[in-house]
């Protein structure tokens, strides 16, 4: 379950960091960037969930 936080932190991080860019400076591939990230972060989340369920029946 750690390495899912972990992966979670460097996905939202690099999401935020695109995000930004494109706002900032209308970088046109940070935003392709950033919705890639997005998708990842959902199945991410997704996935933490599931964990997250297993470990609180235990």
């Amino acid at each position: 379950m750690n390495e899912l936080i972990v992966k979670i932190k460097e996905m939202a991080a690099s999401l935020l960091t695109d995000a930004e860019l494109q706002a900032e400076k209308g970088n046109k591939a940070a935003g392709t960037r950033a919705r890639k990230a997005s998708l990842e972060l959902e199945k991410l989340l997704k996935e933490f969930r599931k964990v997250s369920l297993e470990e609180s029946k235990k």
